[in-house]
């Protein structure tokens, strides 16, 4: 099996075919974080659809200073930004997503906390709301985070503590500000 850089260099170089098996790869976790951002099955594919078309015309861009599933997944936050300023909205979870979100792999404690988290996400600010989701539905390191958002480590452990803290009086009673 071809590496990861293999197949990024070769779809830099031209590839057609390495780029399609790139995809094919990592197509899986960009449509998964698409949908943990949107919530649901139409506009996370819509969120895919672009973040494809932006990994086409952007990969030449990567440069191997960081992990490419980092570099994925700061491309999937921004096509997913831009999609919902085109949008003008950003639904919460539909109906069929939660049966999408509970019947993934993983405990029914930690699926029925990721519940909660996307109910209240349209109501944070994007910085806390990419915070989360890295971290809890992606389950990545406050380190790992703070690479893929271009922050310090300890940005992303105070937008947690500010959304715990938050979270626990009531978001409604004030709200999040960054």
């Amino acid at each position: 099996m071809i590496d990861d850089e293999a197949l990024i260099r070769g779809a830099q170089a031209g590839d057609a075919d390495a780029f399609e098996q790139l995809l094919e790869r990592h197509y899986d976790t960009l449509y998964r974080f698409a949908y943990k951002w949107c919530g649901n099955r139409s506009d996370a594919e819509d969120v895919a659809q672009q973040a494809c078309l932006k990994l086409a015309s952007s990969l030449a861009s990567f440069r191997f200073e960081a992990a490419f599933t980092s570099w994925l997944y700061r491309l999937v936050i921004n096509c997913a930004k831009d999609w919902a300023r085109t949008q003008r909205r950003h639904q919460g979870l539909d109906a069929e997503g939660v049966g999408d979100a509970l019947s993934e792999p993983g405990a029914v404690e930690h699926q029925a906390y990721l519940w909660q988290l996307l109910k209240q996400l349209d109501r944070l600010p994007e910085g806390i709301k990419e915070t989360l989701l890295l971290v809890h539905a992606e389950g990545l390191t406050h380190g790992e985070a703070a690479r893929v958002l271009e922050v310090k480590e300890s940005t992303v452990s105070w937008r947690l503590h500010e959304f715990r803290k938050h979270h626990r009086l009531g978001l409604d009673q004030g709200g999040l500000r960054e």
